[in-house]
């Protein structure tokens, strides 16, 4: 006879399967919605690679006033060289035959992936929803809207501001007898883990959000953890091999972590279901 444990649990894992069935349909149909963007997609990806970004934009106005309060400095540096260079365009390159396909479906799926956002995240809250009350269950509009919002923002945050900055330092080290010769496959996975990244990074308030509004986390369970924090940041920015990447994860998550401490003290409840005796 099966015990009410192992049938519940059973079920628990029925329900997962439901809504990780939906989840993939879901994906699939945003993948084929998405599909015929892949290329708009990629060549937006592409965008630093031309040299004209909000970098040489900054770049150019920095040296103007250089220019105009140091003009000394300006002409022993030669910026005015700088200035007057055309940018340098890089294109990337395959090697495989059908290496442009599945990149096409990479990309396909991660965008697919995007558009269907409210539907992941209405799923994996009707597989919570069991376990809440009725009036926390009528959170599910702010929260499927919420985390989907951040994400997004996450996502365009990296691809907008971030993104630029990687891959000018990447740029940066050409020389002429060092040139460089980029792979499709190896910049587009690498700049799509990083959207991943950045936008599950984005979440963190969200999470925090509802966890402190449920009691299950406070302010005064996460402030002392700060350095715990910065200590996670730095070992999960160390897994990328180059300097500038480690610090381009590495603040934005700590900074994320920061201001889910501050998420916690507005708006959880005052004192938190399972309270923590921090030590002296």
């Amino acid at each position: 006879m099966v015990s009410n444990k192992t049938s519940s649990f059973i079920d628990h894992l029925t329900e997962l399967r439901k809504r990780l069935v939906i989840i993939v349909i879901a994906v699939l149909i945003g993948m084929g919605v998405a599909w015929n963007l892949s290329g708009t997609i990629l060549s937006f990806i592409e965008r630093p690679l031309t040299g004209q970004t909000y970098l040489t934009e900054i770049k150019k106005k920095v040296y103007l006033k250089i220019k105009e309060r140091a003009p000394a400095l300006y002409s022993h540096f030669k910026l005015d060289e700088e200035i007057a260079a055309p940018p340098k365009k890089h294109l990337l390159n395959y090697s495989a035959p059908m290496e442009p396909f599945f990149i096409q479906c990479k990309i396909s799926m991660l965008a697919g992936f995007i558009l269907v956002l409210p539907v992941v995240f209405h799923q994996l809250w009707q597989f919570i929803a069991p376990g809440l009350t009725r009036k926390e269950r009528h959170m599910v509009v702010p929260f499927v809207s919420a985390a989907s919002l951040t994400f997004c923002v996450g996502a365009l945050f990296f691809l907008i501001v971030i993104w630029p900055v990687i891959i000018s330092f990447s740029l940066s080290y050409e020389t002429q007898g060092l040139q460089s010769w980029l792979n499709v496959s190896a910049y587009t996975n690498f700049c799509m883990r990083l959207i991943l990244i950045f936008g599950l990074l984005f979440e963190l308030p969200i999470l925090t959000l509802i966890l402190s509004r449920f009691g299950l986390v406070s302010y005064q369970l996460l402030a002392p953890k700060r350095k715990y924090a910065l200590l996670l940041s730095s070992i999960v920015a160390a897994f990328h091999a180059d300097l500038i990447t480690m610090f381009v994860i590495m603040i934005p998550m700590y900074l994320m972590y920061e201001i889910s401490i501050w998420t916690a003290l507005v708006f959880g409840k005052k004192k938190a279901v399972f309270p923590v005796t921090m030590p002296a």
